[in-house]
């Protein structure tokens, strides 16, 4: 049996016999001729089938989407017809057999490069056929590229990895959007963060990340939320200030950028996707400041359009995409974020703005027990069901701090997609969970 050869190492097999297996991407019945392009994991080729081939019966019954086995001679091409922008531009495959390795039945839709315009409801409906087209391969390859990015920029850092439960007995949010769940005839909840097991994990192993399935009951159909999406969290010891978090995160968003530039050069151009720019430093606004820069009362969080804005002038004055927002109001965020000690009413906890969305969000965590006490109490949440999480500020916990973000927003905001879902590969939201509820 002849040993596979990669669509990808074709160029270095020219004059040789080679077999290939893969999908028939498309195929073109000239007549006495068949032309094929045919695709595997690493690329594309196009082949031929001659008309004195013993393969040219089989080349005629064969259809889009057949997976097959292909023997064929590795041309060069003439030089009138090399194709220096096309992978595999300069050979062709002169088939001499293929072998039916399954059939495919007619497709729902056309799934050539130039035919492939889906509406995103059919192209969700259709998942398992539309994830084979390149433009979605692109999307997910450099999804792929950020979620290792960020795991290898934190190991860099000497941060430890571990996995916070999904199965939870209290929320670390507060709030009502979250997913119940019947537990052996107990209540309990799906993770919404693994907030409170990371700032656990940290007091033992003082740098900690995660990469973890969230879920969020949130009744939204915006283009921007999913019930269910990937979060990538960091929590770290013996900071000074939030700052400390804030340049961590920042260091992370532009290992990530610089990576996904590198890895992803062809699907970046693929998809005409520009990356965002990152200034050597970014610009960094206090609430209050962002607002009074807005002309707009400061007695309020930013608003959609707000971010928006602000982004747009940040862009303009700096050129920069990103901008840091801090010190919220106290009140409107978790009760583990620690406070501004000179002005309690606003805590020193922060987002990163980019292109008018949040990419991310962080800040210093309270540390001290009886602080942290006092504000279960405040938020009204129930000591008993977070006791292992106390027990760990209990017995002393250093000053500390985190951040977190979603893959697909990033992914999303990275490529320029208009709607979030197309960044998941199976999007869960108030209508879907595969297919539509409604069906």
């Amino acid at each position: 049996m002849n040993e596979r050869t990669l669509i990808g190492d074709l160029n270095q097999k020219i004059g040789e016999e080679v077999l290939i297996k893969g999908w028939v991407d498309v195929r073109r019945d000239q007549g006495k001729m068949v032309f094929f392009d045919f695709r595997d994991r690493s690329g594309k080729v196009q082949g031929v089938v001659l008309p004195n081939s013993p393969a040219i019966d089989i080349a005629k019954e064969t259809r889009n989407e057949f997976v097959v086995a292909v023997t064929g001679l590795v041309n060069k091409r003439p030089e009138k017809n090399i194709k220096i922008s096309v992978q595999n531009g300069d050979i062709e495959l002169e088939i001499i057999g293929i072998d039916v390795l399954a059939e495919a039945e007619a497709l729902p839709f056309d799934m050539s490069a130039d035919g492939f315009n889906l509406d995103l409801v059919t192209e969700l409906e259709h998942r398992a056929l539309s994830l084979r087209h390149p433009k979605l391969q692109a999307i997910f390859k450099v999804q792929a590229v950020i979620i290792d990015s960020f795991r290898e920029f934190m190991k860099s850092q000497d941060f430890f990895e571990f996995q916070a439960p999904a199965i939870v007995p209290a929320t670390a949010e507060g709030g009502a959007e979250v997913f119940k769940i019947d537990y052996f005839d107990k209540k309990a909840y799906l993770s919404q963060s693994p907030q409170l097991y990371k700032q656990i994990v940290m007091t033992a192993f003082e740098r900690v990340f995660s990469v973890n399935k969230i879920f969020r009951a949130e009744p939204s159909a915006t283009t921007r939320h999913l019930t269910e999406v990937v979060s990538l969290d960091a929590e770290m010891a013996f900071i000074d200030s939030w700052r400390d978090v804030r340049d961590m995160s920042e260091s992370c968003v532009r290992h990530i950028l610089e990576q996904v530039k590198t890895k992803c050069e062809h699907e970046l151009t693929f998809l005409e996707a520009e990356l965002p720019v990152m200034i050597k430093e970014t610009p960094t606004l206090s609430l209050t400041e962002a607002l009074e820069k807005l002309g707009a009362p400061t007695d309020k969080d930013l608003n959609p359009e707000q971010e928006r804005k602000l982004c747009e002038m940040i862009k303009t004055e700096t050129g920069s995409d990103f901008v840091y927002v801090y010190g919220y109001p106290t009140k409107q965020k978790p009760f583990y974020v620690y406070p501004n000690p000179a002005n309690p009413e606003f805590n020193e906890g922060m987002d990163l703005l980019c292109r008018g969305v949040e990419w991310l969000s962080g800040g210093r965590r309270i540390n001290d027990f009886k602080q942290l006490m006092n504000h279960v109490e405040e938020w009204g949440m129930d000591p008993a069901k977070i006791e292992m999480f106390l027990e760990a500020f209990r017995y002393g916990a250093p000053p500390e701090g985190g951040f977190a973000f979603g893959a697909e927003r990033m992914t999303m905001q990275i490529l320029g997609l208009k709607n979030v879902r197309e960044a998941c590969m199976f999007p869960r939201d108030l209508n879907r969970i595969d297919g539509l509820l409604s069906k």
